[in-house]
């Protein structure tokens, strides 16, 4: 066994434009398939965690086999009853610790590993203490502050049909939609908004919104938000609450930033430490497989082509896109998740990953924190992360709600020695091997097999023209290679004789009849 946590971001007041959410180099090995996906090399010494003011507060200890049930912590029969109808009927420790407080008003500090059930506990108190009222025009009552748009949209769809059922509203704010139907619906009042920080100043400058009457505010993954560099911009945000109002801080780890946050906007809170900063590690089984460089790819490749859910994360968004190409080419189901796609295509591929139509997900480290899918057993570090904190935060996509899984950096000789620093600094003990494609300690851990070599097709996404006009479709043949769209001077034109209306010959069109004389 060999022994393998990011320090604080170093974040001072500055403007709330100034955003940050770039992208690490890309490293792999030398050797890759067509439209290789990474250069370079990540041999650079791993940035190390250092320990913040809330890493040795006293952990709430529950007892898993005799929580209260959800009418005993004080919820309203309505919300339980439409608990039940989704087949949610015993609260997860963190709910049982927190919705107590959240619901005598008390500001709150929660810190629970991935996966443990935060959404609900900080939704249903808000939803509780927020009923028998309605938002006035442009005025919420509620605020939910969340770091991506794949995370605020999945909050919403967990907590809609629970506000349904006190005749409160919710309304998603976040960029890559539609804005101005975001601004129509503000504008006519929403009790709850559940937001990323950039996109709500944006309606707040347009005068969309007004935070002044929000009662409780609730800031979910607040280390995220902290190294997107979105904190000065969150600052301005709580800024425009009312100082009295109650205020919900949940997160996987509580440091740097985070901590001078919780100083400065959070009341007296009852803290709820349901994990140490390190704990979700211990639910997983972590691997280092050393391969040659130019067998990377061959094995990377098998073990995407394993039976169940299996991540992969790469460092730049060509990467990502690369590898998913690449896996569909080899005939593994693949798609890819990054900033740089479109809202319908990130949808698309999360939405095909749910429902198993695919089953390799290729994700950057920007995109880590939205997947919120169950039943994930593999993340694959395909490239070493830039730092401890994001390799806890990928792995945090399996062995979610107390669930087992397994996690494996594939490493080549020239990462080795980063990748061992970068898993120290994390409290990480991992396994190390060295492999090969094929290897049956490999295939019996990681159940990982033979692609069927057939390609797969994968439609891209319609996009529209640049005139606005009809979205011009492409597609790609059975190697993967997309064809270029039709020009847009062609839509509406017979699909025999591109160029000039149905129905007229070659010789009756007015450049015919020209040439002719």
């Amino acid at each position: 066994m060999t022994s393998y946590a990011q320090r604080p971001s170093a974040g001072s007041r500055s403007s709330r434009n100034d955003l940050h959410s770039g992208a690490s180099r890309y490293s792999n090995s030398s050797s890759r398939p067509r439209g290789g996906y990474s250069r370079g090399n990540s041999s650079r010494p791993a940035k190390s965690a250092e320990r913040g003011p809330f890493d040795d507060i006293p952990l709430t200890v529950l007892d898993a086999d005799n929580l209260p049930s959800f009418a005993e912590l004080g919820l309203p029969r309505s919300l339980t009853q439409a608990l039940g109808r989704a087949g949610i009927e015993t609260p997860f420790p963190v709910q049982a610790a927190t919705i107590p407080d959240a619901l005598a008003g008390r500001d709150v500090l929660g810190r629970a590993a991935t996966g443990a059930g935060k959404t609900l506990a900080f939704g249903l108190p808000m939803i509780a203490r927020l009923e028998g009222d309605k938002a006035r025009p442009r005025r919420p009552r509620g605020l939910i502050l969340v770091p991506t748009r794949e995370l605020a949209m999945q909050v919403v769809d967990s907590l809609a049909p629970l506000a349904q059922a006190r005749d409160l509203s919710l309304r998603l704010v976040a960029g890559g939609l539609p804005i101005h139907k975001q601004m129509q619906g503000l504008i006519r009042g929403t009790d709850i908004v559940v937001a990323t920080p950039g996109r709500l100043v944006d309606l707040i400058e347009r005068r969309a919104c007004d935070l002044s009457d929000v009662q409780v505010t609730v800031l979910d993954e607040a280390d995220h938000m902290a190294d997107l560099g979105f904190l000065p911009v969150v600052r301005s945000l709580l800024d425009m609450t009312p100082a009295g109002g109650q205020r919900l801080l949940f997160s996987a780890t509580l440091d740097g930033d985070v901590a001078s946050l919780v100083t400065q906007y959070l009341s007296d809170p009852a803290i709820k430490a349901l994990a140490s900063p390190r704990a979700a590690v211990d639910t997983m089984d972590h691997h280092v497989f050393r391969v040659p460089a130019g067998l990377k790819w061959q094995l990377i490749t098998q073990i995407a082509a394993r039976e169940g859910r299996t991540i992969l994360f790469v460092r730049t968004k060509f990467g990502a896109e690369r590898l998913a190409d690449n896996l569909n080419r080899a005939g593994v189901a693949a798609s890819a998740l990054h900033g740089g796609r479109t809202q319908a295509q990130r949808t698309k591929a999360l939405n095909g990953f749910k429902n198993g139509t695919v089953s390799a997900l290729v994700a950057t480290d920007v995109a880590a924190r939205g997947i919120h899918v169950d039943d994930v057993s593999l993340v694959l570090h395909v490239d070493p992360p830039a730092d401890s904190k994001d390799y806890l935060h990928r792995s945090g996509r399996t062995a979610r709600a107390g669930m087992a899984g397994l996690v494996v950096s594939i490493v080549t000789p020239n990462e080795d020695r980063a990748v061992r620093s970068l898993l120290s600094g994390a409290g990480v003990h991992a396994e190390q091997r060295d492999t090969i494609p094929g290897d049956p300690a490999m295939v019996a851990l990681t159940g990982a097999r033979e692609p069927s070599g057939i390609a797969l097709v994968e439609p891209t996404v319609p996009t529209r023209n640049r005139d606005g006009g009809r979205p011009e479709r492409s597609w790609r043949d059975r190697t993967g290679a997309e064809r270029q769209p039709r020009p847009s001077s062609w839509h509406g034109r017979s699909r025999t004789e591109a160029g000039r209306p149905a129905g007229r010959s070659a010789s009756s069109t007015p450049a015919a009849r020209r040439s002719h004389g």
